[in-house]
């Protein structure tokens, strides 16, 4: 990778975490803080406010990807980063649950995943692409983390107000960052604009949004059950949940290293995304049966946090190697429309299934969808490398 590749990876691998941070912050305390404001004993109002944010994301992510395209993409990450720190604000300053359902709608109405994935797409060569989303796929791992056994303590410390307050600072800080550490964007020479419906036709880029689609709602599906197996299996109370998860994300990146350097290096792309579906759908199998031991549960979920990671970073390098060179920001927004989509689906098929059919129909039901995913995959024709776009200016230096 070049100087300027490495820069873009981790300086966009930091405006993520900067964000994600704030957001998976709220994450494990929501549910108690909204219990102490007005409406919040409406538990119906709770979730709509916990998930505002996820839905409005759905309807934001193509406009923002598609915005990107024509303006610019840091224009655009900043119009998107400056809506989530207004919407923070109006959610440190909530009177009652509406003004925080108007809050986490305004959170979500900055949806600038697409664009920030566009740019770091831009930013690098082809064959380094997949290290870059791996490094952004990273920092939002490492951040669910630590905000599992950060945020009871912040908490505690400075409240649900004073968790938004330092999000709404995190947001402003990411700004400043793109700003200085991110590289110039590249600007291409002018070509015909391509029709989004080429974009949402398109059966290569169909198969990898069904893929993003199951993976996130097999995540949320899953952390549905999988808390209380923690609870009844090893006796682990909530607060100490992390002791599982945290060694089970770090490993994970640890193991990821060897699959990326085989996609990239060897140029195994198709053979590594295949084997981690697969991998999703084994892990799905193993919870069927290890629920009931701690050791089984860890287990599982180690599996299921390699699998996850190697599609992060893989899914939307192949995104943006298959989508026509002027709609990578459209198509990165259909992709991640997708995305939050799967999240909001899985967390109501997730609760459905284990209020009507049990625990283990969550994980049936998710190896059902892993199945049809490794099919489409594993016929999936590979990726062939294309000649790039020339950019007009910012190009990357050549070296390797």
């Amino acid at each position: 990778m070049s100087r300027d590749e490495k820069r873009a990876g981790a300086s966009l691998a930091a405006i993520f975490a900067l964000r994600m941070l704030g957001l998976f912050l709220i994450l494990p305390v929501f549910s108690v803080y909204a219990q102490t404001i007005p409406g919040g004993d409406n538990l119906t109002l709770v979730g709509i406010a916990f998930g505002a944010y996820g839905l409005t994301q759905a309807f934001f992510q193509i406009p923002f990807g598609m915005a990107s395209d024509r303006f610019g993409r840091k224009r655009v990450i900043v119009v998107g980063l400056l809506m989530f720190a207004l919407g923070s604000a109006v959610s440190a300053m909530a009177p009652d649950i509406y003004w925080m359902i108007a809050g986490r709608i305004l959170q979500g109405a900055g949806a600038i995943s697409a664009a920030v994935t566009a740019l770091a797409a831009d930013l690098t060569r082809e064959q380094h692409r997949t290290k870059v989303m791996a490094m952004i796929g990273s920092s939002i791992g490492v951040v669910f983390a630590i905000s599992l056994v950060a945020a009871p303590t912040l908490y505690g410390l400075i409240g649900m107000s004073g968790i938004f307050w330092m999000t709404a600072a995190l947001s402003l800080g990411a700004i400043a960052l793109l700003g200085t550490a991110v590289p110039p964007a590249p600007t291409f020479p002018p070509g015909p604009k391509v029709p989004f419906m080429e974009v949402l036709s398109n059966t290569q880029l169909l198969r990898l949004n069904f893929g993003i689609f199951t993976l996130h709602m097999t995540q949320m599906a899953m952390f549905i059950v999988v808390p209380s197996a923690l609870v009844a299996a090893g006796q682990l109370p909530v607060a100490q949940h992390w002791k599982v998860y945290l060694p089970a994300v770090l490993v994970s990146f640890v193991l990821m290293v060897p699959a990326i350097i085989i996609a990239e290096k060897r140029g195994k792309m198709k053979e590594v995304f295949v084997a981690a579906v697969a991998l999703l759908l084994l892990t799905q199998v193993g919870f069927m049966f290890g629920t009931g031991s701690l050791t089984g549960l860890a287990a599982a979920l180690l599996s299921f946090f390699v699998a996850f990671n190697i599609l992060e970073a893989t899914l939307p390098s192949l995104i943006s190697r298959i989508a026509p060179a002027r709609a990578k920001g459209a198509a990165l927004g259909v992709y991640n429309t997708t995305q939050a989509l799967g999240v909001f689906s899985g967390a109501l098929a997730g609760g459905w299934l284990t209020k009507h059919h049990g625990p283990t129909a969550v994980f049936v039901g998710a190896a059902l969808m892993a199945g049809i995913w490794l099919f489409l995959a594993a016929t999936m024709p590979p990726v062939a490398p294309r000649k790039p776009v020339v950019p007009a200016h910012g190009i990357l230096e050549p070296k390797t």
